[in-house]
């Protein structure tokens, strides 16, 4: 072996506790950049890879099964511009009943035999593919929460069947809510009001014109009215991509969180480590080495233990992201997110680099200095240094340890500094955190809007038998009946109804969606952003996208048309509200009364009053509710979901990690400082301290060092916080309110303050337990 060789070998065999923590930090940097980086991947376009991966339908038609038969529409498959088509799968829009429950949404059930590979391949989340009659696989986005083994019954069947979950899937194009045999569908069709549905692919699919050409050209030769409904690939992705619009950025900030906060404390424990080691290269400079030998051989001495930390980080990354990304699918309504291989290779490759660039840096100082001056670099800081801050310690009514303890930052400021840096980043990392989670929380909570106890939703379009047209479709149900039904049942207390109209503004292209309120509906979770919410016919309250697009602000007036006769309504306030692109307007009922006195389709919420049993609530209603054809079923709709769950789970994982990252890098530089010590510790031990007063001595010398870099780390933390978080709406065209924004109190303050002394804390516990251990014969016997 070579001498080179030999001194790297020595090198990281002599400094095992430094080895050990350039290593460990590797390794957190590493997982959390592949954790970071896989997230930043996945929110790239999440929809766009899962359409691609399972062959999204362009376009599915639905078909009304008494006006078309299934050759014809297996015939349509050969249509100029078709690629691949799948189906025809006979369908049925049917209200399920889970386990006793209330009755749910209305869900469109599908008959495949298998989920299908070259047009709408469902892929399976969980479990497997129904094989026989009885058993059914609900689709992950169904207003059901799956679960293996559960009972799904229709009540308003014949012979009430009954069919078990046996899978959970998903569709990325949402073609149906769930899925059965084929030889199932008769009996969830006996009522005759099933249809056909066809899946098509289209050699050109890019807009909705050639999307809507391929529509009519599938349909051409069908029979008139045999087409009943349609849904694009575009508006899916819409759809879509509104759902994750709010928290992709989120994802994004988290996985850059990683990312920097990592480079950086990795970056700073190595040049530590490669920068106490001057007088040791001062000594292989003195026995021949060349400055250019010396930098090969420190870097080696770097690179060997970040090698080994870097591979054990991937795989941690891998097992760590692994349940990160399966609540991502969830959120995003994608199946089998994974890690790209290149994000494995850039984290290698950037880690890596970053380590041998600091250590060429910090060695190639050291090596450049004269051999004279390098080897003048003594292990114990110059007599005079921090005497000030000794004699200034010792005043004070302290025990002498921790009084030296206290002046000990000021012998060794750089040491400190760095430190302290390390320090700082932790307790920005963990004060972003907190805050993040906090506003996805707040986010969330507005976004989901509806947080009333019970739910009459509006009823659906329902057709009658095949051959019947929409024009005979089942009246709705009357919606002052079911006020009445409501305000007379026992618990209920405060109420409202809400009934959309699709209509059109002067000054934009396209539709806006009128909500119109019955009632008070100020309490049903809407987060005002500015302004106030209504409370007067005429008046109106909008989101931010909609007073971007028509160059309104609050105090202005729009006029709402293609309704009997146009409405002008004036904007009181501005609403947080992502949905159909932020174009609605919230306003009272009475204000259409004139040009829309017919507001039959609306659905019905309520507050039920504090100790009523929802459930029993929600049963004795529909008991009232049945004859007018409507259903309740229990809200509280989860604000958040899967996303929540995710952001969060990142959170708590990043934060441990770069808390883990900080401690490593005061561990290393504590470490360095107490073995330059380990004289000075001998005398102290002969003279009378004891291990427990050693112990206090070494953690105090990081106190001043913890506290301040968490007094810094926090009001930093916020002002980043504060900085993202706006940064963030905009980039989806929306101002978050101030809930949302002023998330820290005075309350989490000085915790998050205090754990800068934590982080330090942490990181000088084990370099203490070990002065503490040495024996005071071989402390003093150490040059």
């Amino acid at each position: 072996m070579s001498a080179l060789g030999k001194v790297v070998r020595s090198g990281v065999g002599r400094r095992r506790v430094q080895t050990l923590v350039i290593g460990l930090a590797t390794m957190m940097a590493v997982a959390a950049s592949v954790l970071g980086g896989s997230l930043l991947v996945a929110s790239g376009a999440p929809f766009d890879d899962a359409f691609a991966r399972q062959h999204g339908a362009h376009l599915s038609v639905q078909f009304d099964a008494g006006k078309v038969q299934a050759g014809q529409l297996s015939r349509s498959k050969e249509t100029e511009g078709v690629s691949a088509a799948a189906g025809p799968f006979r369908t049925a829009t049917v209200t399920p009943r889970s386990d006793g429950a209330s009755p749910g949404w209305p869900m469109t059930v599908a008959g495949r035999g298998d989920p299908g590979r070259d047009v709408d391949e469902v892929a399976l989340l969980d479990g497997r593919w129904p094989t026989r009659s009885g058993e059914i696989v609900l689709s992950a986005d169904s207003s059901l929460i799956p679960t293996m083994g559960m009972k799904v019954v229709y009540p308003e069947l014949p012979g009430d069947p009954t069919l078990t979950v046996v899978g959970v899937a998903r569709s990325v194009t949402r073609t149906a809510d769930a899925w059965v045999v084929p030889s199932q569908m008769p009996a969830l069709t006996a009522r005759g009001s099933g249809g056909y549905e066809m899946l098509y692919r289209f050699t050109d699919a890019s807009t909705a014109a050639r999307i809507s050409t391929g529509g009519k050209a599938v349909t051409q030769s069908l029979p008139p009215g045999a087409a009943v409904g349609q849904q694009s690939w575009l508006t899916v992705k819409k759809t879509a991509e509104q759902d994750t619009a709010l928290y992709v950025p989120f994802l994004i900030a988290f996985g850059a969180l990683g990312l920097v906060m990592s480079v950086l404390i990795v970056g700073n424990v190595v040049a530590s480590a490669v920068g106490t080691a001057t007088r040791r290269i001062g000594i292989l400079k003195a026995v021949g080495f060349t400055p250019a030998q010396v930098v090969r051989a420190y870097v080696g001495q770097a690179l060997i233990p970040a090698a080994a930390g870097t591979v054990l980080g991937v795989f941690a990354g891998h097992l760590l992201a692994v349940p990160v990304l399966a609540e991502a699918e969830q959120a995003y309504g994608t199946s089998s997110l994974t890690i790209a291989p290149w994000v494995d290779l850039a984290v290698v490759a950037g880690v890596l680099g970053l380590v041998a660039v600091t250590a060429w840096a910090g060695a190639w100082r050291a090596g450049r200095l004269r051999t004279a001056d390098a080897l003048a670099v003594g292990r114990t800081a110059s007599a005079g240094r921090g005497r000030w801050a000794a004699r200034l310690a010792g005043r004070l009514p302290l025990p002498q340890s921790l009084a030296l303890g206290l002046a000990r930052p000021f012998a060794r400021p750089a040491r400190a500094l760095a430190m302290g840096t390390a320090v700082l980043f932790g307790a920005v990392a963990v004060t972003f955190t907190v805050g993040m989670s906090a506003s996805l929380g707040q986010v969330m909570k507005a976004k989901a809007h509806d947080v009333a106890d019970v739910v009459v939703p509006a009823p659906l379009p329902d057709f009658g038998p095949p051959g019947t047209g929409p024009e005979k479709r089942r009246p709705s149900p009357d919606p002052a009946a079911v006020t009445a039904a409501v305000k007379g049942s026992s618990g209920t207390g405060k109420y409202y109804s809400a009934a959309t109209v699709r209509t059109t503004v002067s000054g934009l292209t396209g539709t806006v969606d009128v909500i119109a309120f019955t009632g008070d509906a100020s309490w049903g979770g809407y987060t005002m952003v500015s302004g106030r919410w209504i409370d007067k016919p005429g008046e109106a309250v909008v989101p931010t996208p909609f007073l971007a697009a028509t160059g309104t602000r609050v105090g202005d007036t729009v006029t709402v048309n293609g309704l009997a006769e146009p409405v002008t309504v004036r904007i009181v306030g501005e609403v947080l509200d992502p949905r159909n692109d932020g174009m609605q307007i919230f306003t009272d009922a009475s204000t259409l009364t004139a040009a829309h006195p017919d507001l039959t389709e609306a659905s019905h919420h309520i507050a039920v009053m504090s100790g009523t049993d929802v459930p029993g609530y929600v049963e004795a209603l529909n008991q009232d509710l049945a004859p007018l054809g409507a259903t309740a079923r229990a809200g509280g709709l989860d604000a958040g979901g899967d996303m929540v769950v995710t952001l969060n789970a990142l959170a708590g994982i990043l934060t441990l990690m770069l808390v883990a990252v900080a401690a490593l890098g005061v561990l290393n530089g504590v470490l360095l400082d107490t073995r330059e010590r380990v004289r000075e510790i001998g005398v102290h031990k002969a003279l009378g301290m004891t291990p427990r007063q050693t112990i206090a001595m070494v953690i105090t010398s990081v106190v001043v060092t913890g506290l301040v870099a968490g007094a810094l780390g926090v009001p930093l933390g916020v002002a980043l916080h504060g900085w993202v978080l706006p940064a963030m709406g905009d980039s989806v065209g929306l101002r978050l309110p101030d809930s949302v924004i002023a998330v820290y109190h005075g309350a989490q303050l000085l915790p998050l303050t205090l754990g800068g002394l934590l982080i330090a804390t942490l990181g000088a516990l084990l370099p203490a337990g070990w002065a503490a251990r040495t024996r005071t014969a071989t402390a003093l016997r150490t040059e």
